[in-house]
């Protein structure tokens, strides 16, 4: 029998058990109490009725607050919680690690979920410590956080580097580093250390305060720097610089001079000696030409065809070996640099630039006094300090941007320009081989590193992983990002050993079909390396849970604020519905039927 028919007979019978009470107190033939017993009789049923289907009513809900306690808590704020509260506040420690140990008095939770099943009432969440991780706030639901200041931060904060570079270029590491205010003033040094060895240090004179720290790889290959602060015989934070050094990209550079010149003679052995694909073509006289080859098969460098110009990346020429080539051969450049993506350097002389030169009125060529004809000091971004002959500087118009600056004036030396698909570049530095025969070999790989890739025919696209969030930790979700046409295989996730870890199911971006994402739970520190069929490798780095706690509480801090209330604002009412207690309908039945029985005996 369902509900809704033991509901129909239940009331049925009370209807027929009122109607005959009543009938029967009605017609007794002694009248005295009839109106008693009438109502009685009708208490009694109703008692009854009431016993088996007692009304609802609705009632207050008791406020709940809790405690939770994450790393660097106060213990006297606790104690002054508890105190305001009372001893029996519920209190739980957050770790997302499930081997911590956990004690009698505070149970250990990974989970906020789990707070809320332990606590179904709890509104209001008292944060104490360095805060949540964001990945695992979106489990409080409705329940407000309020957050109680963790001891005072000592370390490093807001610090960045370059995680990937090639080899020669500078690994740089920048940041804060912030200490406490009651410590003995006296100054800190920040150190970078690689392989044990102190490679470049800065002193803080009022023991905090920003710094900025550069080191240059040698070798190819991954390595993880440490970067540390301290007075002399004390050490306040160390944190790990993962690193990855790529190999250089392989250049195809063709040099065209009017004459032998030690210039690009240099710059071809320089360029050779570090892989990259040299072809060098020099006039020798009238009708004669003299061409070298380094790194690749020899060819005819006799005329500039489409042919020839499409297999290299740069061209390095002079502005007279411009001026000297055939109209052909210079509409032939034109249309290779505006069509086809090939980078043009050229190397000014002291006249001005000739009409062939791409962008040569947007970066306009200035001869400089005579009397200026010194070395003089040059800038560019992470150079080491740098001399050299200027007979001319660039005034620049347009979209064209410096690349090399006066270190007096600042005025463009070295300028760059997109044009069509290829960049341009004009210098008018024109004996940067004097650095070479200085032993400043640095300046000179700095200065062609830095000119070369500005005019480098752009790489093809490849599909590549972004990690969306930059700083990974174990048991925290990583999200990635892969960029390129889907893939027909699932990509792996493998160790520093190369053993396989995980495979990453695959979801395309509905808006952005390039695009596809997953999310990777990591499990352990150290090197990790996403592994795609048919694209290469690429590495990423994953952080101890104690590693750079700086950055990783300012983004906690900022996370939090959709959550974040105030201990004195007043939490929202609540109401619930319960029946009301059996007990009072039962004594109900129990006195009308004991007034009947008890006035049936008078």
């Amino acid at each position: 029998m369902s509900d809704q028919s033991i509901y129909y007979v239940l009331l049925v019978g009370c209807l027929l058990l009122a109607v005959g009470v009543s009938v029967a107190a009605w017609r007794r033939p002694d009248t005295r109490r009839r109106a008693a017993r009438l109502l009685a009789g009708l208490l009694a049923v109703a008692g009854l009725w009431l016993m088996a289907y007692p009304p609802q009513r609705t009632v207050a809900e008791p406020q709940a607050e809790a405690i939770l306690l994450t790393d660097g808590y106060q213990p006297d704020t606790l104690r002054a919680l508890l105190g305001r509260f009372g001893a029996r506040t519920r209190v739980w420690r957050f770790s997302l690690s499930s081997s911590q140990p956990t004690s009698a008095d505070t149970p250990t939770v990974s989970s906020l979920t789990t707070v809320r099943e332990q606590m179904p009432t709890l509104r209001r969440l008292h944060l104490l410590g360095r805060g949540l991780p964001s990945a695992v706030l979106p489990a409080l639901g409705a329940v407000r956080l309020v957050q109680h200041g963790s001891s005072p931060y000592v370390g490093f904060r807001n610090t960045h580097w370059n995680r990937t570079l090639e080899v020669g270029q500078p690994l740089l590491l920048e940041g804060y580093f912030a200490s406490l205010a009651a410590r003995k003033p006296g100054p800190t040094w920040v150190r970078l250390q690689v392989a044990g060895a102190t490679r470049d240090s800065v002193r803080l004179p009022a023991g905090h305060g920003a710094f900025r720290l550069r080191y240059v790889p040698k070798t190819a290959g991954r390595m993880v720097a440490t970067v540390s602060a301290g007075p002399s015989r004390q050490l306040l934070a160390k944190e790990p610089v993962p690193v990855e050094v790529v190999p250089t990209r392989p250049l195809r550079v063709l040099l065209l001079a009017v004459t032998p010149s030690f210039e690009l003679k240099f710059l071809k052995n320089h360029l050779a000696a570090r892989q990259h694909a040299v072809a060098w073509r020099a006039g020798i006289s009238r009708g004669l030409t003299q061409t070298e080859f380094s790194n690749q098969p020899t060819t005819d460098l006799s005329r500039l065809t489409p042919t020839l110009l499409a297999r290299y990346d740069v061209l390095v020429t002079e502005a007279s070996a411009l001026a000297a080539l055939p109209a052909a051969e210079a509409q032939t450049l034109r249309a290779a640099q505006r069509t086809a993506g090939l980078g043009i350097v050229v190397l000014a002389e002291s006249a001005a630039l000739p009409a062939v030169v791409p962008g040569r009125t947007e970066m306009r060529l200035v001869v400089q006094n005579s009397s200026l004809n010194r070395p003089q000091r040059i800038n560019w971004p992470d150079a080491p300090p740098a001399s050299t002959l200027v007979p001319g500087t660039l005034t620049l118009a347009g979209v064209a941007r410096p690349l090399v600056t006066l270190a007096s004036s600042g005025a463009a030396v070295v300028a760059s320009q997109r044009i069509g698909l290829g960049n341009v570049v004009i210098s008018t530095l024109p004996e940067t081989y004097a650095w070479l025969l200085q032993n400043a070999s640095s300046t000179y790989e700095s200065y062609w590193s830095r000119v070369l890739s500005a005019a480098a025919r752009p790489a093809a696209p490849t599909t590549r992983w972004t990690l969306v969030d930059p700083w990974p930790r174990p048991q925290l979700p990583l999200p990635l990002r892969l960029s390129g046409s889907f893939p027909t295989q699932q990509p792996v996730v493998a160790g520093a050993t190369n053993a396989p870890l995980a495979r990453l199911p695959l979801q395309q971006d509905p808006a952005l079909p390039e695009w596809s994402t997953t999310t990777y739970w990591p499990t352990a520190p150290g090197w990790h390396q996403l592994q795609l069929s048919g694209q290469p490798t690429q590495w990423f780095y994953v952080f101890a849970a104690s590693d750079w706690q700086g950055p990783e509480l300012q983004r906690r801090s900022q996370s939090a604020i959709p959550w974040l209330t105030t201990a004195a604002e007043p939490l929202p009412a609540l109401e619930r519905t319960e029946p009301w207690p059996v007990g009072w309908f039962f004594a109900l039945f129990v006195l009308a039927a004991g007034f009947l029985w008890l006035e049936e005996k008078l």
